[in-house]
Order: structure tokens, then C-alpha cells, then sequence
């Protein structure tokens, strides 16, 4: 923000009327609120909107509405009226704008927007980016009733994503600038503040025999622990175009206001002079739009903006360092470095190797040198403990992204879309999400009675950005339970118009989860994919499935009943290869097998030596052909097929699908019972692998599946069991927020990798491993930017009278641009991002925000601990240590 040349206002003037004081003051209240010291992103956020209040918004519409207003004074008092009547309507006491507090009798529409579509689905937050998917504290000092208060959430322990649990407030010590200090803690086994006994705490600190003034009220106390807990509600939304939906709103306001409720004559007389005060009514309530939006509009920007990546480290297997070129070389350098004993403690603590593992127990000597032994082959390297070799790890790989395996990424997932979507962009075979389902145990933490449109709005925010990765032939799916059920396959008319849409029902819990009035056993799948009549949903093979022989033998089974069903089948090594043509009638095989060049031609003819006919003519044989079994027998081959078409059923029963037994007790075993039980009701991992198979060709040769409600990894578990039993190249991104992405997600990665077979923690003895390559980071967040970004607040670019202010209002603020350094004399711009984020890795983020794949990383000459240039597929190569500015554009200024 920047000063003005008309003063800053902090009072409206009383002589005008109470309505404009009433009006002004729901806008301070909306901008400001109470002053709040400390560093978060949050607290920079509002003092960024108090300057923006103060020194912009304020004295600019105080004086548009002063010259506005000169034709007609008397009108003042009711512009303000109606101005104060329409805007506390569509704005919370944190700021989000929308369907708020619209009154009862107002219509909410129904608006149809093409005529293909006959009804949209509303729902009041519908034009809203839902952004915080979690509630999160900073400690701030406040200020109320002359008091101030400093809250410290040090105590404040670790929270699962999206848990819902009371904040309890205690009175710790009397600070510096007799400043009253609370310590924060969630609440156990029902407790509750107790404002009695801080009152008392209190008087006791301040040495008072009684109370008195000095000692703050209980009302003074609820404010102040409320406008604490007001920091974890503010921008759960952000209005993605707040000119055009509060204008749209406004309009049909004021045709209501002008022409009364439906039923209803109108009141108004229209002479001159009122039209003229209501066309000034318009214009202001629009400018005051003009100003809210320009504010909004900036923090869309901030939220949409392409995100750092930072802290990256791979989890390679010893196997695959070993295999490349040099790799031996690096890997003994690697089994030598001083933290190599940091790396075996890990593996000591995952349960992969025991205290008696010793670092010469990797090596198998063989006649002509040594190789890995196989039991330790597939030990997973963290390059997190070796910051120094790490470049050199990765530059041994000629074609680095082709050859990961995955990526998992630490971030909220909307932000992770926006981000990797150039770089991954129509290269997705299968999204598979398991959503929150916004039960007690996971239910949205924003204003309850906002519940359901809150989860809906965060899930189309995800599934409209997430569309974009798809392939041409690639598969949508989604859990689901009872809760949200109907509402999502609402939304995904609308996301994912003109697709298919299966409704599978999981029998996940046969105990039954018990009701009031029923046992839940069951939850939902939904298959989206495009609606042209290609298959999508992969068939497969079903072990209950009966066969008969493909030869009819039926009363019209013979070759004179049907011709174009008499034809050879193609059979080399026990396999169908093909179909021959029909033959002339004239022609007679000699026998039911007929041997040509190692080729078996079966054709339909009987023990009895009968020609008789297939069951399917020539031209819709090749149709069913995977129903198709080549069986040999005492008579010779035949050819049977499945009576029921092997294709997914619409109910999915049986044990594999426990996620109890399958998902709970398989994650207690591979992490142990105390590691496990940070992460609840993980899915089975043989519904996840059923899934995978049905949406994806396998074995599979690079397809990506993505996941950005991630949980514990049991999507990334059941890629990596189905490429160790079929030899397949599955790859996957997964995306998780919580912190359990390093407690839980990364170590069962590493773990599965390592061995498939575990109990209680510790690896078993007959277990098999798999090569593996993957890549994790975290991204920069909105909370990130927002406590780093800098506005201006000095006067040095007010603009010119005739500049709209809410055009140019943030045209030349510095936003991230202390990452550059300017050299006017010289005409060079040098690039220093440490300035804004240690550990920054900028060959993925370039590949990120130019969607180009990484080829090879270069180590620096100078410090090969860093890398200097990065390579990317289609041939270009970016010198890092003398980045161009203009690259990295997007992700410090917008």
C-alpha cells in the first residue's frame, strides 16, 4: 500500500449520520478489525489490508462520494442506509465474500447457463476458492478494551489434517508492558476454559486483593480469545471474481429494492431527481465494489501463482545407483561418507536390518570382483543425509525424470495442481482421490453450517484444476460414503459434462460400522471417463467365471446353419495369435487341428469329425477375443470361452477388500502399532490394487496415476506390489498436506520398496524388494507468500489524477522482487532467491513452470554439492548460476 495525496482517514466524520458510520465501520471491521502483532503470513495479511483501508480505499471513496452527493445532500443518509443494507449481506466478519447472510425471503436462483444444461447446481460458496484446508495458529499479540494480550501456541501439539478439536486458553505470567500471556492447547477428554478461574490467575499476578478494572472482564477475555481463533477463519475462501459477482448481486438488489418483493407495486416516483440519486447510488456501490474486488483480486493472484520448490531430496535403491555408469563409484563413496551411520540408524529404525548389520554385509564377494548381495540390494538411500553427493547421485542419470518411479509432494493439493500442471499436463492415465467424506472425523473445519457447500467448493475447485492432467484414454476415480454422496455426483454432471459415470458400491466393512438405525458395511466408487464408446474400464479376469467350448453344439450348430461362423483359429505356443477368413464351401479341412509352419488353424469341427460352427461369425470374433482360452486336450486343442463377459461388476464383495484387515492391520504392520496409529482408516491395499487394474492396462509401461489426497501412500504401496508381480513401470504423484507425509507416507514408501512382507514393524525373511527411484519435496504455500510478500507504503507512486486507482493500485509493489538486484549502471538483473527461501530447487521448479521434463542435472565445478546447469528433454539448457530473471517472472511478481 502507499500514502495518498488526500490524508488518511481513521474516523468517518459523526456530523455525517450514524448510517455512514455504520457503513464505514462494517468496512473497517472487514479490512482491519483489531490490531494484531507477530510473523505469519496471516498477520502480514491484515496489516496489508488495514494499509490498503486506510491510505487507499477510504480516502478515495470518502471523496468520490462527497463530490457524488453535492447535486442532492439530503440523500447522504440514505445512500448509506441502502449501501450499509446491501454489503453486510455478502461478507463474514473474516472478509469471505458470498451467499453469507442473505436473508430467508430473498431467492436464491437457479440460473441456467446453456440450453443444454436445464439446472445447475447452487450451493452459496460455489464461486469461492475454498483455500485452507486446516486450522492453523500462529501466536499474535492483540489488543482489546485497553488490554493487551499475547498468545503462545508453543504448547499447541501436533493435530491430524482436518481434526476438529476445542481450543483451550490458560493464564501463564504477566509480561513486558504489563502484556497478559496465554498459553493455547487442544482439548482432552472434554476440557473447557474456565474464564473464573483466569480471572482469578490474573488478579493473583497482579497482586489485588479484589477485583477491580485492572483485571479484564469475561466479555473483554472472550473477545480476545475469539479474535485469536479468527486467524485460523480468515480466507478460507477468496472470491475468484468479486467485481462481477458482488455487480451481478448488486443489480439484483437494486431492481428488488426499486421495484419491491415479487407481488408487490412499487413505491417509487420516478422524477428526475430520483433517478439521478438512484444512478449515484449505483455508481458508488460499484466503486466500493471496484475497491473490495482489487483487493480480492490480489490475493487470487497470490493463491493461483506458481509455487516454489523447496527441501527435495530422492529415495533411491542401492541397486538402481549401482547400475549406472560410474554408479559403483558413487556408491562407494556414499558407504563411506561420515553420515552413512545416520542412513543405517534409519534403516535400524524402519525395521530393515537388525544391530548386528554391518556395512561390508552390502557387499557380495564374488571371482571376478564384488556385487550387492541380494538380501541388501534394495536398501533405500535417503540423499537427505548426504547433502553433499546428492547432485552427483542424480547427475549420473542421462534421462532423470523418465527414470523416477514417482514424485510425492508435500503441499495443500490445490496449490500442487496449479504448480506441476504444465509439467504433467495430459499426462495422467488414472486420478484416483479418497476425499475427506466430511464425517465428524473428517469433516470440513469451516463454519459448520456452511458444511456440505464448503466441501463442495474445495472439491470443485480440485476437480476442475485437476481435469487438465488427463490423458486421452484416462480414467477419474473417487471414494466416496452416505454423507456427501448425492451432492458429488451433482457436481460431477457439471465438472465432467458429456462423461460416463459408474457407481461401484464397496463392501469395505462387513463387522458393519454401527447406526442408529442401520450397520454401515459399504462406501462408494465412481469411474468417470469420456463418453465415445471406447472401452475404458480394463476387463478383468475372474477366477468364478464357467467356460464352455466355443464350438456350438446346439440343434442349428453345423457349418450349413451359419457359414460366416465356420473360419480357422490362429494358435502358435498355446496362444490365439489371429483368425483366418471363411473359406469357400467347396473346401473341407482334413482335420479339426490343421498344422502349417508351426501355426495351429482350430477350426469347429467335432470329435465325430462334423463341420459344425463357432459361436461368434468371423466379423465379431476379434471382439471377445480376451474371453477367449486356448485349452489342450486328449483330442487336440480347443478353444473355450467365458459365459459371463469379464467386465467390473457394479458391487465389489469380499475379504481383500477389508479395511480393517487390509488397510488398518497391513499399515500397523509395515510402520508398527505406536507409527501406525497417527493415520486412521487407510483403504485396503487390494481394493486399491482392483482399482489400478481396472483403470489401467497392466503390466503398464510408464502410465502415471495420481493421487493429491495422498493419506498414508496406500495408492503408491499398491502401484509398487503391482509392478513387483508383473514386471510393470507404474508411476505415481502423490500429494498429501499433513504432517504425517514424513511420519507415515515416506517411510511406508521406503519400506515396501525394501520388502513385501512385514509384521509389527520388522521386515520378514522371505520378503522381496523392488528397484526404486522417487522424488519428494514440498512447494511453497499460500501462507508462505502471504508472510513474504511486501507492498509499498510510501508515496513515491501515487498515481495520476486521472489513474483509477483500483487499476493501478498494486502495479509497482514489490510483492517477492527482493530476489533481484539491479544494476542500473550496468543494466543487469542478478538473481538471489536465498533472499526468499533457503533450499529452493530450481531445476524442478523451472520444469514446473515451463512443463518441460528434466533430462540431466550438472553438477557445479566449482561447489559439486550444488548444481549449475539443468538439461531438459527437448535440448535446452539453463545456466542456474546466471538465471535469467525473466524465468522465474511468474513466481515472484504477477
Amino acid at each position: 500500500m502507499r500514502k495518498r495525496q488526500t490524508a488518511a482517514v481513521s474516523q468517518v466524520n459523526a456530523s455525517h449520520g450514524s448510517k455512514e458510520q455504520l457503513f464505514f465501520e462494517v468496512l473497517r471491521n472487514l479490512f482491519i478489525g483489531v490490531p494484531v502483532e507477530g510473523e505469519s503470513g496471516y498477520i502480514n495479511l491484515m496489516r496489508i489490508k488495514a494499509c490498503y483501508f486506510e491510505r487507499v480505499m477510504m480516502p478515495y471513496l470518502q471523496k468520490e462520494i462527497d463530490d457524488t452527493l453535492q447535486p442532492f445532500p439530503d440523500f447522504r443518509e440514505e445512500l448509506f442506509d441502502k449501501l450499509y443494507t446491501f454489503f453486510r449481506r455478502y461478507f463474514t466478519e473474516s472478509g469471505s465474500i458470498g451467499f453469507f447472510f442473505t436473508p430467508y425471503h430473498q431467492s436464491i436462483y437457479e440460473q441456467v447457463y446453456t440450453n443444454e444444461q436445464d439446472v445447475m447446481l447452487f450451493w452459496k460458496t460455489a464461486h469461492l476458492y475454498y483455500v485452507k484446508t486446516d486450522r492453523l495458529f500462529q501466536s499474535i499479540k492483540v489488543e482489546v478494551d485497553g488490554f493487551r494480550f499475547y498468545f503462545d501456541v508453543s504448547q499447541l501439539e501436533h493435530k491430524r489434517a482436518n481434526e476438529k478439536r476445542e481450543l483451550i486458553f490458560a493464564f501463564k505470567e504477566r509480561g513486558q508492558c504489563d502484556t497478559l500471556v496465554f498459553t493455547v492447547q487442544y482439548s482432552e477428554r472434554g476440557r473447557q476454559t474456565n474464564i473464573d478461574d483466569i480471572r482469578r490467575d490474573i488478579k493473583n499476578a497482579l497482586g489485588l486483593r479484589r477485583y477491580t478494572d485492572a483485571v479484564p472482564s469475561e466479555e473483554t477475555l472472550q473477545k480476545a480469545f475469539h479474535l485469536f481463533e479468527r486467524q485460523s477463519e480468515v480466507d478460507y475462501f477468496i472470491c475468484k471474481d468479486a467485481k462481477n459477482f458482488l455487480r451481478e448481486q448488486f443489480d439484483l438488489w437494486m431492481w428488488q429494492y426499486l421495484l419491491g418483493k415479487p407481488g408487490d407495486e412499487s413505491q417509487t416516483e420516478w422524477t428526475e431527481i430520483r433517478l439521478k440519486q438512484l444512478q449515484a447510488l449505483k455508481r458508488i456501490a460499484y466503486r466500493v465494489i471496484d475497491f473490495i474486488a482489487a483487493f480480492e483480486d490480489e490475493l487470487v493472484k497470490i493463491w493461483n501463482k506458481p509455487k516454489f520448490v523447496l527441501n527435495s531430496h530422492y529415495v533411491i535403491t542401492l541397486d538402481r545407483i549401482a547400475k549406472q555408469p560410474c554408479g559403483i563409484k558413487v556408491l562407494e563413496r556414499l558407504l563411506e561418507h561420515p553420515n552413512v551411520e545416520a542412513q543405517i540408524q534409519e534403516w535400524r529404525e524402519l525395521g530393515m536390518v537388525d544391530e548386528n548389520f554391518q556395512l561390508k554385509d552390502i557387499w557380495q564377494e564374488k571371482m571376478d570382483g564384488r556385487d550387492l548381495n541380494p538380501r541388501y540390494q534394495y536398501l533405500p538411500i535417503d540423499t537427505k543425509y548426504f547433502p553433499d553427493l546428492e547432485v552427483q547421485i542424480i547427475a549420473l542419470f542421462d534421462n532423470l525424470d523418465e527414470a523416477l518411479d514417482g514424485w510425492l509432494i508435500k503441499s495443500e493439493n490445490y496449490q500442487a495442481l496449479k504448480s506441476i500442471l504444465p509439467k504433467f499436463r495430459g499426462k495422467v492415465r488414472c486420478i484416483y482421490i479418497d476425499p475427506p467424506y466430511n464425517t465428524r472425523y473428517s469433516e470440513i473445519p469451516y463454519v459448520n453450517r456452511y458444511k456440505h457447500s464448503s466441501w463442495l467448493t474445495m472439491m470443485e475447485n480440485r476437480l476442475s484444476a485437476s481435469r487438465a492432467f488427463l490423458s486421452p484414454k484416462a480414467v477419474y476415480c473417487i471414494s466416496i460414503d452416505d454423507v456427501e454422496n448425492a451432492k458429488l455426483s451433482e457436481l460431477l454432471e457439471i465438472v465432467f459434462s458429456g462423461w460416463s459415470k459408474s457407481f461401484v458400491t464397496v463392501v469395505h466393512n462387513q463387522r458393519g460400522q454401527q447406526g442408529k438405525n442401520f450397520s454401515v458395511v459399504h462406501e462408494y466408487l465412481y469411474f468417470l471417463y469420456p463418453d465415445d464408446n471406447e472401452r475404458y474400464i480394463s476387463l478383468r479376469p475372474r477366477k468364478d467365471l464357467d467356460f464352455r467350448n466355443l464350438r456350438d453344439s446346439g440343434s442349428e450348430s453345423f457349418r450349413t446353419d451359419a457359414a460366416n461362423c465356420f473360419y480357422p483359429i490362429l494358435v502358435k505356443d498355446g496362444k490365439i495369435i489371429g483368425f483366418g477368413e471363411v473359406p469357400p464351401d467347396d473346401y473341407h479341412p482334413s482335420a479339426a487341428n490343421e498344422e502349417k509352419d508351426g501355426i495351429i488353424f482350430v477350426w469347429p469341427i467335432d470329435s465325430r469329425g462334423r463341420e459344425r460352427k463357432w459361436r461368434y461369425a468371423r466379423q465379431s470374433i476379434e471382439q471377445v477375443v480376451d474371453r477367449l482360452q486356448v485349452v489342450s486336450t486328449s483330442s487336440g486343442i480347443q478353444i473355450y470361452m467365458s459365459k459371463d463377459i469379464q467386465t467390473a461388476r457394479t458391487v465389489w464383495y469380499g475379504s481383500k477388500f477389508d479395511a480393517s484387515e487390509y488397510g488398518t492391520k497391513v499399515l500397523r504392520d509395515i510402520l508398527g502399532k505406536h507409527n501406525s496409529e497417527e493415520f486412521q482408516y487407510p483403504k485396503s491395499i487390494h481394493l486399491m490394487e482392483e482399482i489400478i487394474q481396472h483403470a489401467v492396462e497392466i503390466p503398464s509401461d510408464g502410465d502415471i496415476i495420481l493421487d493429491f489426497f495422498a493419506g498414508s501412500g496406500t495408492t503408491a504401496h499398491a502401484i509398487i506390489n503391482l509392478n513387483r508381480q508383473n514386471g510393470g513401470r507404474l508411476k505415481y504423484i502423490l500429494v498429501e498436506m499433513a504432517d504425517y507425509f514424513y511420519t507415515v507416507l515416506l517411510p511406508r514408501i521406503k519400506k515396501v520398496v525394501f520388502s513385501d512382507k512385514w509384521r509389527d514393524g520388522e521386515t520378514q525373511p522371505d520378503g522381496m524388494g523392488i528397484s526404486h527411484f522417487v522424488k519428494y519435496y514440498e512447494l511453497e504455500q499460500y501462507e508462505d507468500t502471504l508472510r513474504r510478500v511486501r507492498y509499498l507504503e510510501d508515496d513515491c507512486f501515487t498515481p495520476p489524477e486521472w489513474e483509477d486507482p483500483c487499476q493501478y493500485i498494486f502495479l509497482r509493489d514489490r510483492k517477492m522482487l527482493e530476489a533481484l538486484k539491479v544494476n542500473l549502471e550496468q543494466d543487469t538483473v542478478q538473481v538471489d532467491l536465498s533472499k526468499l527461501y533457503e533450499n529452493i530447487d530450481l531445476p524442478e521448479t523451472l520444469s514446473n513452470l515451463t512443463g518441460k521434463w528434466v533430462r540431466r542435472i550438472y553438477p557445479d565445478p566449482d561447489d559439486p554439492s550444488k548444481p549449475a546447469a539443468v538439461e531438459f528433454t527437448d535440448g535446452e539448457k539453463i545456466d542456474l548460476k546466471n538465471l535469467d530473471w525473466r524465468r522465474i517472472k511468474p513466481l515472484i511478481w504477477w
